[in-house]
């Protein structure tokens, strides 16, 4: 009888072969284990609730993805491509590496600005391609879909070497707080500050090297694209 109680994951499995929706699955598998296990319906009702006000910041960020779908829909990242169009001085390189500078200085005062979906991908990626179409005046079609992936992707690594090096630099970070219990747990004595000395050389290693390769990624955007005319404004 004890194997009774995994019907839950029998359930889920078959919810996703046969795409069900997932939210109704997740339920049903949730009260029928509940109630194979012998548990009140009142009490797995109480469980379910509770589960669900314990994580209520996970459902905050999942309700602003539409948000963020529908602003990005109206315009949003049209508005950001047209506003990098009138800085004529900048590269995508520079604008990656400033990029990277304000997500390292946000982990430092613990500023959580979003992340891939809410500012990368409306925002910050639409603003690196603006910054490559104005510098050499060239128009959507002229610019090859290989390089709008790497301009994504490099958009995108911003934010982890911004978010995973710079998030220690804050010593109530749940990370540093994390590795200050496991340590003195273990005997070995040390506080969040000597973590967030120990991080900081890191970071700023992590900084140079993602600057360095900016400017290769700048250098292989002119050799290429080169030979159209630079914005006479610059």
């Amino acid at each position: 009888m004890e194997w009774l109680k995994l019907i839950g994951i029998l359930i889920i499995i078959l919810g996703f072969v046969f795409k069900v929706d997932t939210i109704a699955v997740i339920l049903i598998a949730a009260v029928v284990t509940g109630i194979v296990s012998g548990i009140d319906i009142y009490e797995i009702l109480d469980t379910l609730g509770k589960a669900f006000v314990d994580n209520r910041l996970v459902t905050l960020f999942i309700l602003t993805l539409p948000m963020v779908g529908l602003i990005e829909r109206f315009g949003l990242k049209k508005q950001a491509s047209n506003l990098i169009g009138k800085v004529k001085r900048v590269t995508s390189g520079r604008l990656m590496t400033i990029y990277l500078v304000i997500r390292e200085l946000a982990g430092v005062a613990s500023i959580r600005i979003g992340g891939h979906p809410q500012f990368v991908r409306p925002l910050i990626n639409p603003m690196v391609q603006g910054a490559l179409k104005t510098r050499y005046n060239l128009k959507d079609e002229e610019v090859d879909a290989t390089d709008i992936e790497k301009i994504k992707a490099q958009a995108s690594a911003m934010e982890n070497y911004g978010n995973f090096f710079g998030q220690n630099l804050f010593v109530g970070a749940a990370g540093v707080l994390l590795m200050v219990g496991t340590f003195q747990s273990l005997g070995i004595k040390v506080d969040a500050v000597d973590l967030v000395l120990a991080s900081l050389p890191i970071a700023i290693i992590v900084f140079i090297i993602v600057w360095i390769n900016n400017i290769r990624f700048d250098k292989y955007l002119e050799k290429k694209y080169g030979t159209k005319q630079v914005n006479k404004n610059e």
